[in-house]
C-alpha cells in the first residue's frame, strides 16, 4: 500500500468516525464536515500535541506530539 492510499484510507475511517447519522429525505444517511473537527484540535492544543491558529490552514505537531504519532503508527502497524 502507497502513502497516498494509506493517507485515503486513514482519511475515510476518520470523516466515518467523526460523521453523525441524519435523516434525508427518508434515508438515513452518515454525514461528517469535510476537515477535522475544532474540538478535536483544540484537545490536542491542550494536550501539546499540535499548535495552530484558527486564521491558518495548517497544524503543526509539536515534538511530543510527532513522537506520539510515531506510537500509534506503529501500534497500528501502519509503518
Amino acid at each position: 500500500m502507497t502513502k497516498f492510499e494509506l493517507i485515503k484510507e486513514l482519511t475515510l475511517a476518520l470523516l466515518y468516525l467523526t460523521s453523525t447519522e441524519e435523516d434525508e429525505n427518508g434515508t438515513a444517511v452518515k454525514k461528517s464536515w469535510k476537515g477535522y473537527p475544532f474540538e478535536a484540535l483544540d484537545e490536542l492544543t491542550e494536550d501539546e500535541l499540535i499548535s495552530w491558529k484558527k486564521s491558518s490552514k495548517a497544524v503543526y505537531l509539536t515534538e511530543d506530539g510527532a513522537k506520539k504519532a510515531e506510537e500509534i503508527v506503529k501500534k497500528l502497524n501502519l509503518k
